[in-house]
């Protein structure tokens, strides 16, 4: 492919990597006032906090999967990993390269995801005829999203027997120590096991043997089992191109207080690959991908009408939740169990919130 040049905007084209929560907001809400680029390995945005449900209940996937076309209809999506940056360029991995005036980086976290929005409803049907089938099943990773699958499949399919191992002392290492055991006792409460402290070896269970032996010399029986543990950075690429010294020591991209990339102008990172000290969770995604939004239409206007917006890590808040009806909240005094977190959260997991915010109908099944 040559390189793709627009002059339709002057000065005003955007390139935005990564279509995930950041990202697919930033393209959405830049794309009426620039020329914008969306450039992502798959063709569609995941609403990803709402993925467990999707496991236990495929349909709900139709409104958390969404192709970036349906909220993205003036700007352009390259549908390929990037490959490389430059001071003026992008190129991807089939050869595009495309020029930029500002750039944003919202890669997240490194997941193998499949193309097509077919392919991952597909994904979801597979995972949940794996549950129906299974008399018990083994989660392995006690984080948000293997407390979350429990929950999911203890109220969904109470008859199962479910396992939860998790290499830490405690569940839920990211929240408050009172959150994490107000999680433990719901799930056991459901007779979910929680077994802390260990490891499992997902090899030890060979085909037709579906015993599974832990760290401690625990012998765990599951017809199937989920790895439900933190992913990379997506990051790792960026020490190839003009950005590489600005990643610190854990490969996170270190940004000021406009979320612009260390000593760069017109480069803006936002999401969870950022070194911003705070909980990696989409609704602060969101919010980092605002105040970038914000502050690149000050700069594209000739910067003359406002000053840059500066992002502020606000109070720490995290719901984690808990089947259909509840969920486990920490706020910043409090931490609260039951149904009231949960009807903040489980009964829709904002996924209605989050299609809005995409100008999306909160309910249509259409992509």
């Amino acid at each position: 492919m040559a390189g793709i040049v627009s002059t339709s905007k002057q000065g005003k084209r955007v390139v935005v990597i990564g279509g995930g929560v950041a990202g697919s907001l930033a393209a959405k809400l830049l794309q009426a006032d620039a020329d914008v680029t969306l450039i992502d390995p798959k063709e569609y945005f995941e609403i990803t906090w709402a993925s467990l449900r999707s496991m236990v209940e495929p349909s709900f996937a139709e409104r958390t999967v969404i192709n970036h076309k349906n909220y993205f209809k003036k700007g352009r999506v390259v549908t390929s990993p990037t490959v490389n940056i430059t001071e003026t360029d992008v190129t991807t991995k089939d050869g595009a390269v495309i020029g930029y005036d500002y750039l944003v980086i919202a890669t997240g976290h490194n997941d193998l995801l499949p193309k097509t929005r077919q392919e991952k409803l597909s994904q979801y049907q597979a995972e949940y005829e794996k549950i129906i089938s299974s008399q018990s099943v083994l989660i392995v990773g006690g984080g948000p999203s293997g407390v979350e699958l429990a929950a999911e499949i203890a109220v969904d399919f109470p008859e199962k027997k479910v396992t939860l191992v998790h290499k830490g002392p405690r569940l839920l290492e990211f929240v408050g120590e009172k959150a994490a055991d107000k999680a433990f006792n719901w799930l056991e409460s459901k007779k979910v096991e929680v077994i802390l402290n260990q490891s499992v070896d997902l090899s030890s269970a060979s085909d037709g043997n579906k015993t599974y032996r832990t760290s401690g010399g625990e012998t765990i029986h599951a017809d199937c089992h989920f790895l439900c543990v933190g992913k990379p950075l997506s990051s790792q690429w960026l020490s190839g191109t003009v950005l590489k010294d600005s990643l610190d020591g854990k490969g996170r991209v270190m940004v000021d207080e406009h979320l612009r990339v260390k000593d760069r102008k017109n480069v803006f990172a936002i999401g969870d690959i950022t070194n911003i000290p705070e909980m990696k969770q989409g609704y602060i995604a969101e919010s980092h991908a605002n105040v970038a939004v914000k502050n690149i239409k000050v700069m594209m206007s000739g910067g003359k009408r406002k000053r840059l917006s500066t992002y502020k890590p606000g109070p720490e808040i995290a719901i984690v939740s808990l089947g259909r009806k509840d969920s486990v909240a920490q706020f910043p005094f409090v931490t609260v169990v039951g149904c009231l977190p949960g009807l903040i959260k489980s009964k829709d997991l904002f996924v209605g919130k989050t299609r809005k915010a995409r100008g999306l109908s909160p309910k249509l099944v259409q992509g």
